[in-house]
């Protein structure tokens, strides 16, 4: 079979633990940079792989996305075995196809996904600490579960995020914004929006957790929402963020 160019798009799950973020960095560890190195092994001569966003250090994925384009005379589902069999054991590629030569997992996306878990214990819990928020005082559960719609509809976000670019918008559009409470005890804030701001999920689950505990109020969020207040400083911790789906609307 002769070499033919051709882009490739994966899903890529990892453990953030161990990661500098997503995003290739010069000195440190991150998901693009082992991505990359795995090609390397296996001839690629490409430049740099195509992410459809960074995730912050500490955050995990389980659908996280990139592409690139590659010369291989096999099969995708080989070069996928190739490459997980390269991967570290905190990263791997749930899937593997061909894409459109002018695909592009960023500006593509219609809309991403992101899950935030904790848990409300006194307690510390080793085996669960690592991928769950351990929130203490107690919360009012009612109070957070009634308030995450106050995020639905098209805000600015400024208050919540910052811009990705430096003369970016702050305007985002939240479809979902959900509190689930599993069987376990375990909290989970589903948050789906067209785009998110820099570090706007950890915000926005940092200022609900503030309101159900009773050191902020829900005027003052919406407030903050409708005429740039500013609310109480903090972010909710990395290691309970897992960046779930990124949504990809019809090419037609």
């Amino acid at each position: 079979m002769n070499k033919a160019m051709a882009r490739y798009q994966v899903i890529l799950a990892y453990d953030g633990t161990g990661f500098t973020g997503s995003q290739k960095q010069a000195s440190s560890r991150t998901v693009q940079g082992e991505l990359e190195r795995a090609l390397y092994n296996l001839g690629w001569s490409g430049k740099s792989v195509i992410m459809a966003g960074r995730t912050d250090t500490g955050v995990h994925a389980t659908g996280q996305v990139a592409a690139f384009d590659f010369e291989w005379t096999h099969s995708a589902d080989k070069l996928l075995r190739a490459l997980n069999a390269d991967l570290p054991s905190d990263l791997v590629i749930s899937s593997l196809l061909p894409a459109s030569a002018d695909s592009h997992p960023r500006f593509d996306a219609v809309s991403r996904r992101y899950r935030y878990r904790l848990i409300c214990k006194q307690i510390r819990d080793p085996l669960r600490d690592k991928f769950v928020w351990r929130v203490w005082p107690e919360m009012d559960a009612d109070i957070l579960k009634q308030n995450a719609s106050i995020f639905l509809g098209t805000h600015d976000f400024a208050a919540i995020g910052s811009p990705t670019t430096p003369k970016g918008t702050t305007v985002r559009t939240v479809t979902k914004a959900e509190w689930k409470k599993m069987p376990d005890g375990e909290w989970q804030f589903e948050v789906q929006a067209d785009a998110f701001l820099y570090r706007m999920v950890r915000r926005m689950v940092f200022v609900q957790v503030s309101v159900a505990q009773g050191k902020c109020s829900v005027e003052k969020v919406q407030h903050a929402l409708s005429k740039q207040g500013k609310l109480l400083a903090g972010l909710a911790p990395a290691h309970g963020l897992t960046l779930v789906e990124v949504q990809y609307g019809s090419r037609d």
